[in-house]
């Protein structure tokens, strides 16, 4: 990646958990808990889709972003990006891929650009999802720093979700939180 978005990396550092033990609006845990491809459904509410990515690069998984499935140390490669519909920021995603992951068939994951992650993983029929956890960013977070620098207003907290899918056996993890103009936060029914 020859160009780095100045803020990069954004990093999330939050505590996330079983959605039972938050209380969240139904129209927005609608999103959080869709099984679905997030790409596929933003592509419903928009005319064009784009993938800004603010860099990639490979580091150490920190204990913070630890799970079942990458331990702290191992080596990831992890990319943020932001989800756009017609020019609106909607999503940051931060995805870490163990470098063990990125084999074989799976080496197209590290040379992305700018298609979309989900669209990828989504296209594949032997992949599993493991459970969904969400959390939510104040405006003292880096996501909210991150949309004040991106000209969005941060009136509320922000929400987001993580979750690890495995293909072929190869574990990677996806975060994405919504940012504060996106579809997720709408309350109206046609999502």
């Amino acid at each position: 990646m020859s160009q780095q978005h100045p803020l990069f990396p954004v990093t999330m550092n939050t505590h996330w958990q079983h959605p039972q033990h938050c209380s969240v609006d139904a129209s927005l845990l609608d999103w959080l808990l869709d099984p679905n491809s997030l790409t596929a459904r933003l592509k419903t509410h928009c005319q064009q889709f784009k993938v800004q990515v603010l860099g990639q690069s490979i580091e150490p998984c920190s204990a913070e972003e630890a799970n079942n499935d990458i331990d702290a140390g191992e080596q990831v490669l992890v990319r943020e990006v932001l989800l756009y519909c017609d020019d609106i920021p909607q999503v940051f995603a931060r995805s870490l891929m163990p470098l063990s992951s990125l084999t074989g068939e799976q080496q197209q994951l590290a040379h992305l650009g700018t298609q979309s992650l989900g669209q990828v993983l989504f296209n594949h029929p032997d992949l599993t999802r493991k459970c969904i956890e969400i959390s939510s960013f104040d405006s003292s977070s880096s996501v909210a720093d991150l949309s004040r620098y991106l000209d969005l207003n941060v009136e509320k907290p922000l929400w987001g979700r993580r979750s690890v899918f495995v293909l072929a056996q190869k574990p990677v993890m996806v975060a994405e939180i919504f940012l504060p103009n996106a579809f997720a936060y709408s309350t109206s029914s046609e999502q």
